[in-house]
């Protein structure tokens, strides 16, 4: 004999299936919402995290203005470093004299040689000149372009600018250097100091070492000089000796300010901020160049 299920067993049977997959749906959809819920409320905090971070950096690049505009106009600081604090953020800032760099735009092709063979391209130095020198220079109109035809020649996407560097970072488009001279020589050059020649009371020893017509033993006397309190400027250029015609120890109008500003709760944001003082204009100093890793690394 068959057993027979009364059909109200089948029907609670029936019910109680249909209850288990309602629940399962529903604990779904509440783990969808809830996951909704954290993205949610973590991008909107992203515009208040980002708004806090440049109100940080901006005050560090102020902080730094006002230290170098508050020193006598001949005695403007090259370089400083000092922490600050703004709500529950510390704010550490270095800068130091852009002129300390070599300006793409205005060195003389023997000062961009000095600058490659001192990193190591002795050897190409001076082709890597002449392409970043043909790059910059305007050619008249209906005169013969011959940077335009080396370009062509080598099958060049495009052609060379023969116009101000823009930005360093333009060096990579430069026929005939290779990545890795870029990436060697982007820490020593700039766009925004506008000085033919180099502050040497802030420059780097490598770009000392660059100077045209310096010595080992100028390099090193120079750096001794400099390392005196006060430093005697007039000292230091004898020191430097046929190379102080590439050399000035005038203050920049330009700072270039690493910045690092640590929350008391979050991540570390980092920033490099070029700016520019105006002690005669109604604002005191503009910004260049601002690049900082809060969306993404350097």
């Amino acid at each position: 004999m068959t057993a027979r299920i009364p059909p109200t067993a089948s029907r609670r049977g029936f019910i109680l299936v249909a209850v288990l997959w309602i629940l399962a749906a529903l604990a779904t959809l509440a783990s969808i919402y809830s996951v909704y819920a954290l993205n949610t409320a973590s991008a909107s905090r992203l515009p208040e995290e980002r708004l806090k971070a440049e109100m940080a950096i901006r005050a560090g690049v102020e902080l730094a203005a006002y230290q170098v505009m508050a020193a006598a106009q001949n005695e403007t600081p090259g370089h400083g470093a000092f922490v600050a604090k703004l709500g529950d953020a510390t704010i550490d800032v270095q800068y130091v004299s852009e002129g300390a760099r070599v300006d793409l735009n205005s060195a003389s092709p023997a000062l961009l040689t000095g600058l490659f063979t001192s990193l190591g391209y002795d050897k190409a130095a001076e082709s890597y000149a002449a392409r970043i020198d043909g790059w910059r220079t305007e050619v008249a109109p209906n005169a013969p372009n011959k940077e335009a035809a080396v370009y062509k020649d080598a099958s060049a996407p495009y052609p060379p600018r023969q116009g101000p560097f823009a930005t360093t970072t333009e060096l990579s488009l430069v026929l005939g250097i290779p990545p890795a001279a870029v990436a060697r020589a982007m820490p020593y050059v700039t766009v925004y100091s506008g000085a033919a020649k180099v502050d040497v009371l802030d420059a780097d020893p490598a770009i000392l070492a660059a100077l045209p017509d310096v010595s080992p033993d100028a390099v090193h006397n120079a750096l001794v000089a400099r390392a005196k309190t006060p430093v005697d400027k007039a000292a230091l250029m004898v020191a430097l000796g046929p190379a102080q015609a590439f050399a000035t120890t005038e203050p920049n109008p330009s700072s270039r300010a690493k910045i690092v500003v640590t929350p008391r709760h979050g991540r570390s944001v980092q920033a490099e901020v070029v700016f520019r003082l105006d002690r005669q204009a109604d604002k005191p100093f503009d910004i260049l160049y601002w690049r900082d890793d809060f969306d993404a690394p350097f």
